[in-house]
């Protein structure tokens, strides 16, 4: 893939397709995801458009990891999910990314691994925004 082929890089309807822009943070842009079954599920995605962590510099890596720290603090504390789980894929989508998705017990897909994309639970923009507004109150 290349970087006119990705979403993450262009931007646009490509990424508006399934993400709603959250906050920038030092190594990465966060996205709300709007298949929202799991509230707060966010995709933090690095500035380079790398395909394996491998591929960044150690200084960039620890750096990618501590947004990446940063967002499920602010999700732990907007939202009281009992469990965040982490998904890193992108077979097909060759730019790095995570999924961070707070899980609920007794709730959608609990004891069970996420689903990419359920399709089940979408949002108004102002609803999307009201979610990027609590994750980036909570932001240190």
């Amino acid at each position: 893939m290349n970087i006119q082929d990705c979403a993450y890089c262009m931007g646009g309807d490509l990424l508006a397709a399934f993400g709603y822009p959250c906050i920038e943070l030092d190594e990465t842009k966060v996205y709300i995801f709007k298949e929202q079954s799991h509230k707060g599920r966010v995709i933090v995605a690095s500035k380079h458009h790398v395909s394996e962590l491998t591929a960044l510099s150690d200084d960039q890596r620890n750096a990618f990891f501590a947004d990446v720290a940063k967002v499920a603090k602010a999700q732990h504390a907007a939202f009281s999910p009992d469990k965040v789980n982490y998904g890193a894929y992108g077979d097909s989508g060759h730019h790095l990314h995570f999924h961070l998705v707070p899980k609920y017990k007794d709730e959608f897909e609990w004891n069970a691994p996420f689903a990419m994309n359920p399709e089940k639970t979408f949002l108004s923009n102002e609803e999307y925004e009201a979610l990027a507004e609590a994750i980036r109150s909570h932001m240190n």
